[in-house]
């Protein structure tokens, strides 16, 4: 796997329909991780202003966030940058260093994705959630990571937000997933 880098999903992306369907992206592995110092929010305004809030990890001391380990191309990794906005500073990717949740190997070199566009008063729509949700038991996040993203306050997506999704959805996807 010399030639693949690992990408450290927390948001929508850790649900495989997610990723490999609208994002196009088939990963070569993937594993349940935790990244140390970071925090997960959902203030980040999305690219069309829709009033809800997108996840976003902000550095934090003492905090942590789990999340899904992509073993992916360089090429991916650049689709991905693409589909979430990096090019027009939606997301800006950082280096992190990451540990696999089983502790069975050594910590990973790892890009992730924050961003300093920030609304505290952003809430993530309800939809959204879910597909965070899934994503985490999909991968077998704790129980209690899900709990907590199954806490915590959301609101209904508006038809805007729909419309605005599917068209976003439509012009950014692969061709065909690989």
């Amino acid at each position: 796997m010399s030639d693949l880098v690992w990408y450290f999903a927390y948001g929508s992306n850790m649900q495989p329909a997610t990723f490999r369907g609208r994002r196009g992206i088939a990963a070569r592995q993937a594993i349940p991780a935790r990244l140390a110092g970071w925090q997960l929010v959902f203030d980040k305004p999305p690219l069309l202003p829709m009033g809800q809030g997108m996840a976003n990890i902000v550095a934090t001391d003492g905090a942590h966030v789990l999340g899904v380990a992509y073993a992916v191309t360089a090429e991916d990794l650049a689709h991905i940058d693409l589909t979430e906005g990096v090019l027009i500073d939606n997301y800006r990717r950082v280096a992190v260093r990451i540990a696999p949740l089983d502790g069975a190997g050594p910590e990973l070199e790892a890009f992730t994705l924050t961003s300093d566009r920030r609304d505290a008063s952003l809430r993530p729509s309800a939809r959204y959630m879910a597909l965070l949700i899934e994503g985490a038991r999909a991968h077998g996040l704790p129980p209690d990571y899900v709990a907590w993203l199954e806490a915590c306050p959301a609101v209904e997506e508006s038809p805007e937000a729909a419309l605005a999704r599917r068209f976003i959805d439509g012009a950014l996807k692969k061709e065909e997933p690989r």
